[in-house]
């Protein structure tokens, strides 16, 4: 089996990540666990199938242009996005029971799949040497021994590296999610020495790939963008985040979000929201905008959230979301994430 060791770190720590922001959007433990690699090919591994699916592809871009494809059961993501919808228990086991997904459904499964991607470019784009963006996009049900497998579908024919790992929800009965890495962008996230090159002596240079899982923040940007109307939260966010090393830009509500970016290059955005309505909520559609080349991390705050709440910030771009007061641990843990921090 090719090894892939660098890409294999960079995978598990993304899966690490996804799991924990998961939990948070869900509101329910979920942890991914058992993660395993093996090379395939599209048609064993679609042949092996059994059980409908939903098919997740990820484009690829910048200096590392492909797709690879995540592969969910289809009651895992019934239940999952029916958790995030607030169904309740035993309707979500009826929908399992009976395949059952409406358009609800696939539209909070693809906010779950999204957060997925953004920890995956979170870990990915400060790792590799060269810019790279993953975008997911929309989600297909596969349905074995009814739809058709094709050339180019449910994924292209060809050589793939597989990475399998299992599922576990508090309260439910999970599978796994598996991810279908084409050889060809497998090489291009970690080039493999090839025999020839071995046989001659060449080395392959692999260091400008950061593979460790906490990479210290000293060693990197520590600036942070503060959007807060409220004066006494803002002073307060910013005392805590000075004290920890971090340099701050703050900003209001109403403030031009291209003109402050372009003056002032940040890590990661603090946003701090009164009553969570679209014009808040619209702020990061305009951060992501501006920021449409690389992620951006926005964590968002407020006094309180609610489901419903959690789910349209989830949907506008956030990446974390907090309560305030600000809590000097929670704050500093959530941005030493983004940042890859110890």
């Amino acid at each position: 089996m090719t090894e892939f060791n660098t890409l294999q770190k960079l995978i598990k720590q993304s899966l690490r990540q996804s799991a924990e922001e998961s939990s948070m959007l869900l509101g329910q433990e979920l942890t991914l666990q058992d993660t395993d690699f093996i090379n395939t090919n599209k048609m064993t591994y679609f042949s092996d199938m059994e059980d409908s699916s939903f098919v997740v592809d990820v484009e690829s871009r910048e200096d590392y242009p492909g797709c690879f494809y995540m592969v969910f059961p289809l009651r895992d993501a019934i239940a999952m996005s029916g958790i995030l919808l607030g169904i309740p228990p035993a309707r979500i086991s009826e929908k399992k029971k009976l395949l059952i997904l409406e358009a609800d459904d696939i539209d909070a499964f693809s906010e779950i799949a999204n957060q997925i991607i953004g920890s995956f470019n979170t870990v990915f784009q400060p790792a590799l040497p060269r810019k790279v963006h993953l975008k997911q996009l929309p989600p297909a049900k596969f349905i074995p021994q009814v739809d058709k497998v094709t050339e180019e579908k449910p994924v292209p024919d060809g050589e793939y590296l597989l990475c399998r790992t299992n599922i576990e929800l508090t309260g439910h009965e999970m599978d796994r999610i598996d991810l279908l890495i084409s050889l060809e962008l497998a090489n291009m996230f970690d080039p493999q020495q090839t025999a020839e090159t071995a046989d001659s002596g060449d080395e392959i240079e692999s260091g400008d790939v950061r593979t460790d899982d906490c990479v210290p923040v000293e060693s990197q940007n520590r600036s942070v963008l503060i959007i807060e109307d409220n004066a006494e939260e803002l002073a307060k966010a910013e005392k805590l985040l000075a004290e920890r090393g971090f340099s701050t830009v703050t900003a209001a509500l109403n403030a031009n979000i291209a003109e402050l970016l372009e003056r002032q290059p940040v890590k990661a955005v603090v946003l701090g929201i009164g009553r969570g309505n679209e014009r808040e909520f619209s702020i990061c559609n305009r951060i992501n905008a501006v920021c449409e080349r690389y992620s951006l991390p926005i964590i968002m705050s407020a006094s309180q959230w609610t489901r419903t709440g959690v789910l349209k910030a989830v949907k506008h771009g956030a990446r974390g979301i907090l309560i305030k007061p600000y809590d000097a641990d929670e704050l500093i843990e959530k941005l030493g994430k983004f940042l890859h921090a110890a």
